[in-house]
């Protein structure tokens, strides 16, 4: 006889599914529309019907679209930008998918209940547990490149030869990663402890406020100078932080305290300035090195994973009191306690489980969609993550449907797409450069440079660059 609570969960686990699969279809939508904005427009489809094979393989040839001897930079990358292949929508679907399925997790984890070690039954509150299995997901991924890399060396595969899932430089510092990884550890347990006492989805919309640290600290350490659409982004950003925020405290008496919700929220945004540090870190020390999405993930979370696994001795014998923490005897974590429940509660143990396999997929697939498509793009999908996450926490019951959390949504993502120069910014740009229909009243005219527009130039190897 199925009981009632299985019968529960088991409707849970497929509307989850079914709202994952809703946002698929958008998630490819709004992957073409990163890559391809970007790009110049001016193709008519009567163009483009009309591109060769021959032309886009050689720069050689006469352009059949504008018949010049050299091939137009123009007509080839606006070609290629259409184009995606497989595995670039397969990493974009992965990416939303995994990503949703870890928060979703590990915010079930958290509201699942289970007897402890005292035989009480209680929240699973063990955020420094969930850190712990969150890089042991990580590291799982240096197993996963040793064996696809021994396996394609069996069959005589070349270093250029390999998948980009693991090609790249064999002879780096593995020691670069070790800072990087104390700096995600900490952020990470402290974004899982307001995890805890928020919502999911300002959870997810709060992290959004990443950008103004980045901003800030790659100001200072990378002597970076911030365009004037990137400081309209941050203002954006934090219209949105102060509208969600806002939103979280008006709806906390109704489910959560107060109080809670509000240490939650604070400890999230404090969070991110750990992440843009190890951001800041990552690109002065770790991008230079040209290392496989596999192993970059892989080596992040075996530092990862030692230093909390390390950090978890001192913090058993730390008492705080029950207050944010819920350990029965006061510690700020309790190993014992969290594996006492995770044997005891099915519910706990897949929640557990699933922020361990859906974190070693959702790090790959976000390292991968910046190597092969744009960081553009991932900044994209993150917010699709976002609106995954939101749905499925309405559909469950976990939160309500706010019309002033989905305004500072709003905001964070047109402040996200504006610093990243995404969407927006490229739309009005091309509106305002864009010429007359009569650029092209002759097609076997060949296309000259101030024909363009104004952000567009073309350099000596027939190649389209952007200024910047």
């Amino acid at each position: 006889m199925i009981s009632m609570n299985c019968m529960k969960e088991a409707k849970i686990i497929l509307l989850s599914q079914r709202s994952v699969c809703m946002c698929v279809c958008v998630c490819c939508v709004c992957v073409y529309m990163s890559v391809d904005v970007n790009q110049p427009s001016r193709i008519t489809a009567d163009c483009l019907m009309r591109t060769t094979a021959s032309t886009l393989s050689t720069s050689f040839h006469t352009c059949s679209l504008c018949s010049s001897i050299k091939h137009c930079a123009l007509h080839q990358s606006t070609s290629s930008a259409m184009a995606f292949t497989s595995y670039q929508v397969f990493l974009a679907i992965v990416m939303v998918a995994t990503g949703s399925i870890n928060t979703l997790a590990t915010k079930w984890a958290d509201r699942s209940e289970a007897p402890g070690r005292d035989g009480v039954n209680r929240p699973f509150n063990h955020p420094y547990v969930q850190a712990a299995g969150m890089f042991l997901g990580e590291l799982s991924c240096l197993l996963a490149f040793r064996l696809l890399y021994c396996h394609y060396k069996r069959k005589d595969y070349t270093d250029d030869q390999l998948p980009p899932s693991i090609k790249g430089n064999q002879s780096f510092k593995r020691s670069v990663f070790a800072l990087p990884a104390i700096c995600d550890m900490l952020a990470t347990s402290t974004m899982y402890v307001g995890l805890g006492l928020t919502y999911a989805s300002s959870f997810q919309m709060l992290r959004g406020s990443l950008i103004i640290f980045t901003g800030i600290l790659s100001i200072i350490f990378l002597n970076r100078k911030l365009k004037m659409y990137e400081y309209l982004g941050i203002l954006f950003v934090i219209a949105g932080l102060t509208v969600v925020g806002v939103a979280d405290m008006k709806s906390s008496g109704e489910t959560k305290d107060a109080k809670h919700i509000i240490i939650g929220d604070v400890l999230i945004i404090l969070a991110q300035i750990v992440t843009a540090v190890q951001m800041v870190l990552e690109e002065k020390f770790v991008n230079s090195q040209e290392v496989s999405p596999l192993q970059a993930v892989g080596w992040e979370g075996l530092f990862g994973f030692l230093a909390t696994v390390t950090l978890l001795v001192p913090m058993y014998f730390i008492y705080v009191g029950q207050g944010i923490f819920t350990n029965p005897y006061g510690q700020i974590e309790d190993v014992v306690d969290a594996f006492f429940q995770i044997k005891n509660s099915w519910q706990v143990a897949l929640g557990f489980l699933g922020t361990i396999v859906s974190i070693a997929f959702f790090n790959f697939a976000g390292v991968s969609v910046t190597k092969e498509i744009s960081a553009t793009t991932r900044t994209v999908l993150d917010s699709i993550r976002t609106f995954v996450i939101k749905v499925i926490g309405v559909s469950l019951s976990w939160e309500k449907i706010d019309l002033m959390q989905a305004g500072g949504f709003g905001l964070l993502v047109i402040g996200m797409f504006l610093y990243n120069d995404v969407l927006i910014r490229p739309c009005l740009m091309k509106l305002k450069s864009k010429k007359p229909d009569d650029t092209y009243r002759d097609e076997n005219r060949p296309l000259q440079q101030d024909q363009l527009g104004a952000n567009d130039s073309i350099s000596s190897a027939g190649q389209k660059v952007n200024d910047p």
